[in-house]
């Protein structure tokens, strides 16, 4: 850097690279004007920070009982915005050095090759570089900074520089401690002169700044960092106010954590589980909840890094010094301390649930009724917490009222004496599930069925395979023991004349199905349709074909309950070769019947003409001979 005097300022050229750092700062690293502000603010905070310490250790300081302020005015017709702190102010080394100083030659060079590769900036690289008052430059064609410092004796000075090549540093007359940053702004920035686009902004980026903040004499930033507080500081109201005011809504929050860590990571947080689910919450485009500050500035809202996805509903704030941020302070890294961070919220958020299913299960049930579909998807998300989500998910059953759910702890100890497995039964709505066929052998035995019939299950069921010693299977796989309940010898059909029915099914459906065999599970239907051991329960086929809709899923088995009249009419029928149709219309009118409550069944146009025919069949009155003496 060269320096050349003039009659009343001195000039300092920057180097030859400044001018390209400039605009690769302003135009390539931040994605959004207003971020500028929030920039300023926050040196403006940490020069007051300094200012406050350093009170602690010097009575003799300097302006001691000024008032720490951050001062915000704008300008319209000048076309100037200025930011004022009473902070520790700079001395003329201050503004040559580290105002005048944007980076290194080596980091210069660092970022050439990066750019000339076309990769990323790395923020972690550059960041300690404090460029952020630069953005500045995006609104502004010139700026300039007067200041007087905490050291009575070095005066006052001012800095100024249109971001091009240069900059000025002349000694000027200035009473008070601190720093004035004021923009010039462009034409097209005129807006950032208004108090309503100013307080806009400092409500958004740095509402919790440790000190007011002023605009047109009135602060702005008055809400508390309640996650700065400890917990026996922080009244009911002041939760219900904060809650209100980072989720934007009326309602009132089901719970909250207030967290202070301390170790590998250093953060403070304040999370809320709302009283509501937000009726978007489904959306792809639903944004997160959670916000992250650095010191009380803030960083970034629909913060994705923070929570797994299936805590997305999750609000609140997370305050930490750790995070490395790339040089506008806007996107995180991802970084070790994320990742800690993560773990840890996400081990805590787990914890109160638990709590509260112990302790309350009133408000469990509450938070489950709003959230449980989506909270389920960490079943096939979140393999580090499997276990403990295993323990809060819920389900309705076959031995719970509708509506109310049930935990797979509670099933367990409702277990028969010799049940050694775990059953469900995926479905798309409490009632028609309850009316499935293959549920009629477990109702009979008295075996309660978990009833998986929100749209998530079809989704995680895969990833619950196992709950403590239990494995836990679908009811169409289960292994059923044969019924010693049997009726009358004069209503058995005959091992013969099951075995030739099964072959005549097998004839007629041919490949539609896998196998026919005669069922152990049905009580009251006649057939039903059950997987393979490599098919898909009918509710995960159903699913495919919305994925798919050229899916055409695996032949699944056909059980037929010989203990039904209707089988007993068959295999009667069946030794009758003028029955011949009826049997093979009932046969396929049966299977079609079933696919029909599975809600696969390809042509019900041909079902309902088949019926018909059937019926038809059926009330046709019988002929009568015509009696001898009609003569």
């Amino acid at each position: 850097m060269s320096e050349k005097e003039t009659s009343s300022a001195e000039k300092f050229e920057f180097k030859a690279e400044m001018k390209a750092l400039l605009h690769l700062l302003i135009h390539s690293l931040y994605t959004h004007q207003d971020i500028f502000l929030r920039e300023l603010i926050s040196n403006a905070s940490d020069a007051l920070n300094r200012v406050q310490f350093e009170s602690l250790t010097n009575p003799e300081l300097f302006q001691a009982d000024l008032e720490r302020k951050i001062v915000i005015s704008g300008d319209a017709q000048a076309r100037t915005l200025s930011i004022t702190d009473t902070g520790t102010g700079m001395t003329r080394s201050d503004l040559v050095e580290r105002i005048g100083t944007v980076a290194s030659s080596g980091t210069m060079d660092f970022l050439k090759q990066l750019t000339e590769a076309g990769k990323p900036i790395d923020g972690q690289m550059i960041g300690q570089f404090g460029v952020g008052f630069y953005s500045a430059f995006m609104v502004a064609d010139r700026i300039t900074i007067e200041s007087r410092s905490v050291d009575e004796e070095s005066g006052a000075w001012k800095w100024e520089s249109d971001g091009a090549g240069s900059f000025t540093v002349e000694q000027i007359e200035r009473e008070s401690r601190g720093t004035t940053v004021t923009l010039h702004l462009k034409e097209d920035a005129l807006s950032f002169a208004e108090p309503w686009r100013q307080k806009e902004i400092i409500r958004k980026y740095s509402n919790f700044v440790d000190f007011p903040i002023y605009v047109e004499d009135k602060q702005v930033n008055t809400v508390d960092a309640l996650w700065q507080k400890n917990k026996t500081e922080i009244s009911d109201e002041e939760l219900v106010e904060f809650y209100r005011f980072v989720t934007n809504s009326f309602d009132e929050p089901l719970g909250h954590l207030l967290l202070h860590i301390e170790g590998r990571v250093d953060f403070r947080a304040i999370l809320f589980i709302p009283g509501k689910a937000p009726q978007n919450m489904y959306r792809e485009d639903f944004e997160y909840g959670v916000h992250l500050y650095s010191s009380n500035i803030f960083i970034q809202d629909d913060c994705k890094s923070l929570l797994p996805d299936y805590l997305r509903f999750v609000k609140g704030v997370v305050d930490t010094e750790d995070l490395p941020l790339n040089i506008s302070r806007e996107i995180t890294q991802n970084s070790p301390v994320m990742a800690k961070t993560r773990k840890i919220l996400t081990g805590k958020i787990l914890g109160m649930l638990k709590e509260w299913a112990l302790d309350d299960p009133d408000l469990y049930n509450t938070f489950f009724t709003e959230f449980g579909p989506l909270f389920k998807s960490g079943l096939g998300s979140d393999v580090g917490n499997l276990e403990e989500i295993t323990e809060l998910i819920r389900y309705e059953s076959t031995t719970t009222e509708p509506g109310e759910k049930t935990s797979l702890s509670a099933y367990v100890d409702r277990m028969q004496p010799e049940q050694e497995k775990i059953y469900f039964l995926l479905g798309s709505d409490r009632t028609s599930a309850a009316a499935n066929p293959n549920l009629e052998y477990f109702k009979k035995n008295e075996i309660e069925v978990l009833l998986l019939i929100d749209p998530v299950d079809i989704f995680t069921v895969s990833s619950l395979t196992k709950y403590k010693d239990h494995d836990i299977i679908s009811v169409e796989k289960a292994d059923i023991k044969a019924d010693g309940d049997k009726p009358d010898d004069s209503n058995v059909v005959s091992e013969k004349d099951a075995s030739l029915l099964i072959e005549r099914f097998k004839s007629i459906l041919g490949d539609r199905v896998e196998d026919v065999i005669i069922s152990k599970r049905l009580v009251d239907s006649a057939v039903t349709l059950v997987s393979g051991n490599a098919g898909m329960d009918a509710q995960m086929e159903r699913m495919m074909r919305m994925m798919d809709e050229s899916y055409s899923g695996a032949a699944k088995i056909l059980e037929v309950n010989m203990d039904h009249p209707l089988l007993h009419n068959l295999a009667a029928f069946r030794k009758d070769p003028s029955q011949a149709e009826v049997v093979e219309r009932a046969v396929v009118q049966l299977f079609e019947g079933v696919q029909l409550l599975e809600g696969v069944l390809e042509s019900p146009t041909d079902f309902i003409e088949r019926m018909t025919r059937l019926m038809v069949a059926a009330t046709a009155p019988e002929k009568k001979e015509e009696s001898s003496d009609d003569s």
